[in-house]
């Protein structure tokens, strides 16, 4: 159990991915606004880390990769929907559908913040003494 738990800790890509958090530093969050539900707050990202000074838009059009990442995102949520919908609750298939489009349409706002967290800690490593500032 603890090794599980070791993996979302800081300085693992999975704490960046799940918190948002700047993936070179962990010290603070991309998103100017924390919660994706925001409404006109789901894209606005900070230019900078103020910590490290990474980058988040390394080059213009930078996140439409993440296009393809939230595909892939999408598609497991919806077989994770479907397989507890269908096989475990025994609901029809119009129903079924219903409640996967539905769940889909309800975390698009998360599934977008999570495909931009995977696809730029595809890019950057986490090093801890990168901070500028050691003092945070």
């Amino acid at each position: 159990m603890t090794k599980f738990l070791q993996m979302f800790k800081k300085g693992s890509k999975l704490y960046s991915i799940f918190t948002g958090t700047c993936p070179k530093c962990h010290h603070e969050s991309m998103y100017v606004f924390r919660n994706p539900y925001r409404p006109g707050g789901l894209f606005k990202m900070h230019q900078r880390c103020s910590c490290c000074e990474t980058k988040y838009k390394m080059e213009p059009s930078f996140f439409y990769g993440a296009m393809y990442v939230s595909y892939a995102v999408g598609v497991a949520i919806a077989i994770a929907v479907f397989l507890i919908s269908s096989v475990i609750m025994d609901a029809s298939l119009p129903k079924t559908f219903i409640v996967i489009v539905s769940t889909l349409v309800l975390l698009l706002p998360v599934i977008i913040r999570l495909s931009r967290n995977i696809w730029i800690n595809l890019f950057v490593s986490y090093h801890p003494e990168a901070c500028i500032d050691q003092s945070l």
